[in-house]
């Protein structure tokens, strides 16, 4: 890709802000997907792990060889991928309707599957707060059909965003009227909480208050026409960076402002920081990851 085609600058700050100090192309670091998503670097190995979603497997890419393998398989259709406060893996596993933690001698512990006694539909990315809380949205997508999993009717009837208490374990409603909750983050400080919703081509950010519950929900951004949000991350300086499918990488100033975007040949699924100095932007995209050394950091890892 050309260095004058990856950067769109649609609002001057995108400039000031350094937003296009970094390559002036997408490396192509691996290409053997059908549907890549939720990219997690583990800055311990440096190494990048990522699901291939309808192949049902996680691969492992390591930044000194750049060498790729398996990770898991099978993996459950999984898709979301973060770590808790200990450096364990949490999983979101879209084929087996459960949220995982996968624990240091490789057991897996089953954290959620069922809400008020009924089977999750296909957990999607989760995040957790310094304390153990961790929210996690629940859309319909891996029930649809039997690409992304397994088809079946929904037992709640509705795609919500949850929350699993540290203390007891215990699954609660944390947000409800969402169309396709997708991408969770939480901000630096943890007050307060961003989803988006693919279905409803919009952002939203919460305030999060001590026990969990979230309040005050109002539209962080909404999306160009024709384009739906999957993912999100934050940087340092308090941008949001968003994967917006088949329009690249949309940034939004801290204000909900549109300032910028990055083109990518392929629809995009996921993102996420990372390298030694959390300033490579790693982006799945349908067959492919890719990545990019920015100038831009992501937000401090914990």
């Amino acid at each position: 890709m050309p260095a004058d085609g990856l950067y769109e600058i649609l609002d001057d700050r995108f400039r000031t802000g350094r937003c296009t100090n970094g390559d002036g192309r997408l490396e192509v670091l691996h290409s053997d997907c059908r549907w890549a998503e939720g990219p997690l670097y583990l800055p311990a190995w440096r190494q990048l792990i990522w699901s291939d979603i309808p192949n049902d497997r996680i691969l492992r890419w390591d930044e000194a060889t750049g060498t790729v393998g398996v990770f898991r398989y099978p993996a459950g259709h999984s898709n979301g991928n973060t770590l808790d406060r200990q450096g364990r893996l949490v999983t979101c596993e879209q084929g087996n309707r459960r949220v995982t933690r996968t624990e240091p001698d490789g057991a897996v512990t089953v954290l959620a599957e069922r809400f008020q006694g009924k089977r999750l539909n296909s957990p999607n990315d989760s995040v957790v707060r310094s304390d153990g809380t961790l929210w996690f949205s629940d859309p319909d997508f891996g029930i649809t059909s039997d690409y992304e999993g397994h088809r079946a009717e929904s037992e709640i009837g509705a795609c919500n965003l949850y929350r699993i208490d540290p203390a007891t374990g215990r699954v609660s409603l944390a947000a409800d009227g969402l169309d396709g909750p997708n991408g969770v983050i939480l901000s630096p400080d943890e007050k307060r909480l961003y989803v988006s919703d693919t279905r409803g081509a919009r952002i939203y950010g919460f305030d999060v208050h001590d026990d969990g519950t979230l309040s005050g929900q109002e539209v962080f951004a909404e999306a160009r026409a024709g384009v739906r949000f999957d993912n999100i991350r934050l940087d340092d300086q308090g941008r949001l960076w968003a994967a917006a499918l088949d329009d690249g990488v949309h940034c939004y100033d801290p204000d909900g402002t549109l300032i910028g975007r990055l083109r990518v040949p392929e629809s995009v699924s996921n993102i996420t920081f990372g390298g030694p100095k959390n300033n490579r932007l790693f982006i799945t995209a349908t067959t492919s990851l890719y990545s990019l050394v920015m100038s831009v950091t992501g937000t401090p890892r914990v």
